[in-house]
């Protein structure tokens, strides 16, 4: 049972890249099968142009996902490799997220034409409001600290019933630092 977490998420890993890859075959082969064969009247030059620079960031994310996540296996069998976990909070799971938008975008684009690209403004204004939410929450977080901003307004967080009690009745009142 030598590696059993890293034989774990090798298994998750593979299965996720699969899937990844298969459902990106399906959407990709929908768009071309849809544009050449039903809608190849509205079809022009700047379709392709667009299917090509809009689904360029799904390319790029799931070739960073086979490279990272793909566990590596030596010629004896023997587990070398595991790959990053895919399930990771924080920077893979946003770009799960622009890889699930795209996708989207794609199948929508298929359907409903170009003008649907427009939906792809989501990602960037995403990244803007989470960037700021991220900074928000790190100013706060620094505003306890010494030097880290106006301490103004501020509790002192919560108090025991004893110190309530103490200073009702008038007597030494709880300083903190």
């Amino acid at each position: 049972m030598a590696q059993k977490a890293a034989k774990q998420q090798a298994a998750r890993n593979t299965s996720m890249l699969k899937r990844t890859h298969l459902i990106s075959l399906a959407v990709n082969a929908f768009f071309i099968l849809l544009r050449v064969l039903v809608f190849q009247a509205s079809c022009t030059r700047s379709t392709y142009l667009l299917y090509g620079l809009l689904s360029a960031p799904a390319f790029v994310i799931e070739f960073w996902f086979e490279r990272i996540g793909r566990p590596a296996i030596a010629a004896s069998g023997d587990l070398k490799r595991s790959g990053e976990d895919l399930e990771a909070k924080g920077l893979t799971e946003y770009m799960w997220d622009v890889l699930y938008w795209t996708w989207g975008c794609i199948i929508v684009a298929t359907v409903f034409g170009d003008k649907a690209w427009w939906a792809y403004l989501v990602v960037p204004c995403y990244s803007i409001w989470l960037a700021w939410t991220t900074f928000g929450g790190m100013k706060q977080g620094m505003l306890g600290m010494p030097g880290g901003g106006d301490t103004e307004g501020m509790t002192n967080g919560p108090t025991s019933n004893r110190q309530k009690k103490m200073e009702k009745k008038g007597g030494q009142k709880m300083q903190y630092r």
